[in-house]
């Protein structure tokens, strides 16, 4: 609500609108999304002014790794990390963290690069972050989140493989495999990221698992996921057939 509000919290808002996001690190794994990145920097920093993204290529060869360097010439808030062949989403995620963990972040945020995550949603992870949540994570499963340009059949694959793992797993979590996360720096320090074992969309749900094993805090925030409306997914059966297993590694080895 803005009733009401004096002409200095109207200042104060607007000053801290111009250095929203400062001292996070917004990371997005890039393979073939040339056609995206560009507009993806520009949304993301438009609603946070004050944050980093780091663009982690894995050696596209449509050219996204030379759209970055020029994107980051261009504005000192990009930063690039190039990786010399395509390694895989959690693997990007594991050496972006580490790399920048001493490097001064308060907050580091998952996201991807083809649009299907609206940097509008940010603000609702900071007003977590500010309630004392340690991870927060964008749910299409809770009341207000959901996903656009699906069909049926990938409406139930999402929905039942988050409830797949949310059973064996014993969590309450309802979205495990949403990729629009983010941490504070204590909680990616917590989650031992060296010892990792998922890089596909597997990966979402063991950092999440670990960091309710840990004893960390972890929210859900309403986020509403749009489908890609250039390139390809990069959805596999490989991809598809580690999450299914991954899940019981994980419940193995809690017992």
């Amino acid at each position: 609500m803005t009733e009401g509000r004096s002409d200095g919290e109207a200042t104060r808002g607007a000053a801290g609108a111009e250095g929203a996001g400062s001292g996070s690190l917004i990371v997005t794994p890039t393979y073939d999304e040339r056609d995206n990145l560009e507009e993806f920097v520009k949304r993301t920093l438009a609603v946070v002014p004050g944050a980093h993204v780091l663009v982690v290529d894995d050696a596209s060869p449509d050219g996204t790794g030379e759209l970055a360097d020029e994107l980051a010439r261009a504005d000192d808030r990009v930063r690039v990390l190039h990786r010399s062949s395509k390694r895989g989403l959690g693997t990007a995620y594991v050496e972006a963290f580490l790399q920048h963990l001493d490097a001064g972040y308060t907050h580091f945020f998952e996201m991807d690069a083809d649009l299907s995550h609206d940097p509008r949603h940010l603000p609702a992870f900071f007003e977590r972050f500010a309630a004392g949540a340690d991870v927060v994570v964008g749910s299409r499963n809770v009341a207000g989140g959901g996903i656009e340009g699906w069909g049926p059949v990938r409406h139930l694959v999402s929905k039942g493989g988050s409830l797949y793992a949310r059973t064996i797993l014993g969590v309450e979590v309802r979205d495990l495999t949403t990729g629009f996360k983010g941490y504070t720096r204590e909680a990616v320090a917590a989650l031992d990221l060296g010892t990792v074992s998922s890089n596909g969309y597997s990966f979402q749900v063991e950092t999440t698992y670990r960091a309710l094993r840990a004893g960390l805090r972890v929210d859900e925030v309403p986020i509403v996921f749009v489908d890609r409306r250039v390139g390809q997914s990069k959805m596999s059966h490989g991809i598809f057939l580690e999450a299914v297993f991954m899940v019981w590694r994980l419940r193995m080895g809690r017992r």
